[in-house]
């Protein structure tokens, strides 16, 4: 795991002062002396730095400065990059610092470390598709107990969501503790501490239950219609686990990757949307991801991005929840809230980026009272909740458009025992998800990957009018003209303002000769494919109409434009266009922001 440079100067820092501490330059100088003067021979001009190295060891400089040099694994701040998430990576992100005792951690702290190594196993097609295979927790202080501190394990790894209970391989792991503990552990004492660790997971898991069993009666009893809410308590993750909801939310902070709340919500709406498969009929399958499972695969159900967002907002200050209710034609749907200080409620689509303002519509007024109209999707909702909250909507309509999100009012909604919630779902506790990793910054150069995406639609677009019996001329300044609009849509896109349109449609202006029209098509993608995007552009009348221009003059260009986000996603934005002589139409206008999203 590679350092940020601050952090790297900060251990270089550290380093240094102890170094001076020891006065170890002035340690190895004696020694030098000593041994130009007692064992270089006459014949020998110079000292080799081995001759140096084997000097200072017998010396015992070196093991001085390494156990003064005492670090322990402590837990990171989240700006730091972790390792690829389609290898085998640890949740818990570690570096060292110094220490203020003068050991390293030793086997009885390291023991008392319960996050597991999550691994999470990816397959990723020829065209760059990913599908989750597999999802691993390994428990590794098995190691803690073995000689040398090196062990060997063979693990089944299990697939995922309806396939939970088939394996699909076997994994050879060999485990070793670097640097070597000092004293190791009897694999009794290991094997103890795992199984007294089982019981009082167990115990918690079952008393939450009790509790959330009880909380459920008292909510139905106040309206037996309760019963038909969207009021989710428990949720299964990959591996067909139920896991409280509020598990699956933690405040993560972006580091550098992610400036704004905004930019954040637009980072998860480009990560790609799929919901659970599922085997037959009888509707939707029940499948929420944990956070590295949905990163490593780039991809997810609705829940998963609106967890990831929730977080996200969270992190940036924000007083955040999922909501989880339906859509249009009752369809199963969550998105996030945020409660402004103001008590401005604000909800967050997260697979659009879209932001709307809540204002209610009081169900008691006369028809002819002017009512404000709902622009969100949303018509009902069941409850809310984050990593510490949980509430279910009690009031006598679970309409959107008629709630009151007064969440401290009990007779609106019905809270959980926040201790109740922390018993399971706090940082620390041997039931919740082990925290979050941190994100990782793209791996993508858009500039090559725009350039290799406009060159592959170029000779797609020829190839295409050539089986047309139609020849492609090209215009490189017009395809440059076109990226203002492009970097104009992604802005809006970010920060729901327009910004740039008049300058580009002026530049087009001055391009376009007299006694010809323009025509543009804007597009976005969240993938890189050129041939599948091509395809899906086709299926455009106004795109497919610029492609296939004919005339004896017609000029065409397009324009690709990639903005990566962190985690390796992308949006990826399209413009055709083409200039033809002019008809008996005035010059045309199609390009306009916005356009739609594959």
């Amino acid at each position: 795991m590679s350092l940020p440079p601050e952090k790297a100067s900060e251990l270089k820092q550290l380093i240094q002062q102890q170094l001076s501490k020891m006065d170890v330059h002035g340690r190895i100088r004696e020694i030098l002396a000593e041994t130009i003067r007692e064992e270089l021979s006459p014949d020998q001009q110079h000292l080799s730095t081995e001759d140096l190295i084997k000097a200072l060891r017998r010396r015992g400089i070196i093991d001085d400065v390494m156990k003064e040099l005492n670090f322990v694994p402590d837990s990171v701040d989240q700006e730091l990059p972790s390792s690829p998430k389609h290898a085998v990576g640890f949740d818990k992100q570690s570096t060292f610092k110094k220490s203020d005792g003068t050991r390293m951690a030793d086997s009885t702290t390291m023991l008392s470390i319960s996050d597991p190594i999550h691994m999470v196993l990816i397959k990723t097609d020829i065209f760059g598709e990913t599908t989750l295979i597999a999802s691993y927790f390994l428990e590794w202080r098995s190691v803690l107990g073995s000689e040398n501190g090196v062990t060997s394990l063979t693990v089944e790894l299990m697939g995922v969501g309806t396939e939970s209970k088939v394996s699909v391989g076997i994994l050879n792991i060999k485990l070793e503790m670097y640097p070597a503990l000092n004293q190791t552990l009897s694999q009794e004492v290991v094997n103890t501490q795992l199984a007294l660790e089982r019981q009082k997971t167990a115990e918690k898991e079952r008393l939450f239950l009790v509790y959330a069993k009880q909380w459920w009666r008292e909510y139905l009893q106040i309206r037996p219609s309760h019963n038909s809410r969207l009021v989710k308590i428990f949720a299964q993750d990959e591996n067909g686990i139920n896991r409280p909801v509020c598990s699956y939310v933690k405040p993560l902070r972006a580091g550098r990757l992610l400036d704004t709340p905004r930019q954040a919500a637009r980072f998860v709406n480009v990560l790609g949307y799929e919901r659970a498969p599922v085997i037959g009929g009888g509707g939707k399958q029940e499948q929420w991801c944990t956070l590295l499972a949905f990163l490593c695969r780039n991809k997810g159900d609705c829940e998963d991005h609106a967890n990831l967002l929730c977080s996200l907002l969270l992190g940036y200050g924000l007083e955040a929840f999922v909501c989880v209710g339906t859509k249009a034609k009752g369809v199963p749907h969550a998105w996030v809230m945020t409660c402004g200080t103001d008590g401005t409620i604000t909800f967050w689509e997260s697979l659009t980026g879209h932001r709307y303002i809540h204002k209610p519509i009081n169900p008691d007024e006369p028809p002819s009272a002017e009512q404000p109209k709902p622009l969100y999707p949303y018509r009902t909702i069941g409850c809310v909740f984050n990593h510490q909250m949980f509430l279910g909507n009690c009031q006598p309509s679970d309409a959107v458009e008629t709630c009151v999100f007064d969440l401290n009012d009990e007779s609106k909604w019905k809270p959980m025992s926040e201790e109740a919630i922390k018993s399971v779902c706090a940082p620390g506790a041997t039931t919740s998800l082990p925290p979050f990793p941190p994100l990782c910054a793209s791996t993508i150069d858009a500039s090559v990957t725009s350039n290799e995406i406009e060159m592959q639609l170029r000779l797609l677009v020829s190839e295409h009018r050539k089986d047309l019996g139609l020849t492609t001329v090209w215009e490189d300044q017009l395809s440059y003209l076109l990226s203002p609009a492009l970097a104009s849509y992604e802005f809006e896109r970010t920060t729901s303002i327009s910004a740039g349109n008049e300058e580009f449609q002026d530049a087009i202006r001055r391009a376009v000769p007299d006694g010809h029209t323009f025509k543009g098509f804007p597009i976005h993608f969240v993938y890189r494919n050129a041939r599948r995007a091509f395809a899906t552009c086709l299926r455009s009348p106004f795109c497919e109409e610029i492609i296939c221009c004919r005339g004896d003059q017609v000029r065409l260009a397009v324009r690709v434009r990639v903005f990566t986000y962190p985690e390796s996603a992308c949006a990826v934005w399209i413009m055709f266009a083409c200039v033809v002589v002019f008809d008996c139409n005035p010059s045309t206008w199609e390009a306009e922001a916005g356009g739609s999203r594959v």
